[in-house]
């Protein structure tokens, strides 16, 4: 009998080089490939930290940290520290299908109004509301993203192949010359070996090499992501931003010698806005990223999918899931700044059916309001009590407003105090979103995203 907590992978390998060549999966795999894109920013860290060799993706394991670190008084609901350390994934009905599943998240449960049947809620503690499961297209073999008997090939820096590409333009592409020289292995792998194959993603052109060929490989010294190379405003892809649009003001301590910000001195709406970063799901970041941004190849995975035939997914919703990811209702405070929405909810009275993919009705769906039990507008209010101020490193370490930690931090960079002076910038959409990319890539997050502006009016003096 067939583990049922392991996928079974066909793996070609060059014996010279050791090295996966390509690999020819069944569709849960691909599945399970495919879902990474949904995973939140935040379960990622958490899933990084319970692994052996933790890694540090940018300045988010900063920000997760300092959300541990606050005191549960600075928090607008006790619920917000939840939503940030454990965010819900969009995809999660797709995702508890999967024969591999990374999060442990507990699946959400859903209930019916029994006054209003347009409104669900994640929980209910009225004695009549009515559980509902939610609904989601599968193929007929039990497949989650992909139709079921399609035979992939995923190459070792993540390309998905589809099986309408011909043999010779596949062994031209991966430079396959010396059949003598390669190896077919069969290897069994679990949700050890899946997580390992997300962050050798983020770092690594061969993923699946350093996952399958070369377990032992210290993870933290040669995966983590800092310091990378890049100029992010230049990588980010093209949205228009709009001069009128509502700007959080912040004040940066900026070192006048080394052009870099010591730190800032920020409004809770600024810290509400870098903290929902860990609700974002690892597709909006590769989204705005173009190639080149990362070391890894996580980029190759979503550009298969986003170019892949519309006749290999079980349908366009499943495709628009992973290419377009978005938040669970309540999740979306602020990120209006950075252009993600809310998944939509809707429920057939046809065939009473609860669903995010409107296309499982014959007929036209209505759509419901979908709420949590805590009777809270989230983009009203946002995780923090207001007023507050905090302090922000430029490593995105976030703490309440100390004149004491101020000085900590201007003494762990060596910055007198008559090198300093106050600047003040205004963040919208483009700086939320270089802000965003910057925490992902690396760890002089303020600096990357300030600094250069900061220098323009001076350098035309």
């Amino acid at each position: 009998m067939a583990d049922t907590n392991s996928i079974e992978l066909k793996v070609l390998v060059d014996k010279g080089c050791n090295q996966v060549i390509f690999v020819e999966p069944d569709n849960d795999f691909v599945d399970v490939l495919f879902s990474l894109l949904t995973i939140p920013m935040g379960t990622i860290i958490r899933l990084a930290r319970k692994h052996s060799d933790p890694v540090a993706i940018g300045c988010m394991n900063n920000l997760y940290a300092s959300v541990e670190n606050f005191d549960d008084q600075e928090f607008w609901m006790h619920t917000c520290e939840d939503m940030l350390l454990h965010p819900r994934n969009a995809a999660d009905s797709q995702c508890n299908a999967l024969k591999l599943k990374l999060d442990d998240a507990e699946p959400r449960r859903y209930f019916m109004s029994p006054d209003s049947c347009d409104l669900f809620a994640y929980s209910c503690s009225l004695h009549m509301c009515r559980e509902k499961s939610l609904s989601f297209r599968a193929s007929q073999d039990g497949s989650v993203f992909v139709k079921g008997q399609t035979r992939f090939t995923v190459t070792d820096d993540l390309q998905v192949i589809p099986p309408s590409s011909s043999a010779n333009s596949v062994f031209t592409k991966l430079r396959v010359i010396d059949v003598d020289a390669l190896e077919e292995l069969t290897i069994n792998i679990g949700t050890v070996e899946i997580l390992n194959l997300l962050m050798y993603s983020l770092v690594s052109k061969t993923p699946l090499t350093e996952t399958l060929l070369k377990p032992k490989q210290d993870l933290k010294s040669s995966s983590t992501i800092l310091n990378q190379a890049i100029h992010i405003e230049s990588q980010m892809s093209g949205d228009s931003m709009n001069d009128e649009e509502d700007k959080i003001s912040l004040n940066l301590v900026v070192s006048k010698s080394k052009k870099m910000v010591c730190y800032a001195e920020a409004g809770e709406d600024f810290v509400n806005l870098l903290f929902s970063f860990l609700t974002l799901p690892l597709g909006f970041m590769v989204k705005n990223m173009k190639n080149g941004s990362l070391k890894g190849c996580i980029r190759h995975l979503y550009k298969t999918i986003q170019d892949l035939d519309g006749q290999y997914m079980i349908s366009d919703h499943h495709k628009e899931m992973l290419i377009d990811p978005k938040l669970v209702p309540g999740f979306c405070y602020k990120n209006s700044l950075l252009g993600i929405e809310e998944t939509s909810y809707y429920y057939s009275y046809y065939n009473y059916t609860f669903s995010t993919d409107r296309s499982l009705s014959p007929l036209e769906p209505d759509k419901v309001k979908l709420v949590s039990s805590d009777s809270v507008v989230l983009s009203a209010q946002g995780f923090l009590k207001r007023p507050a101020k905090f302090v922000v490193t430029d490593n995105l370490v976030v703490r309440p407003i100390s004149r004491i930690l101020e000085l900590q931090v201007l003494k762990d960079l060596n910055v007198p105090v008559t090198d300093i002076e106050d600047q003040t910038v205004h963040v919208g959409k483009k700086e939320a979103l270089h802000l965003l990319l910057s925490s992902f890539l690396c760890d002089s997050v303020l600096t990357n995203t300030f600094v250069a502006d900061l220098r323009e009016p001076k350098q035309e003096q």
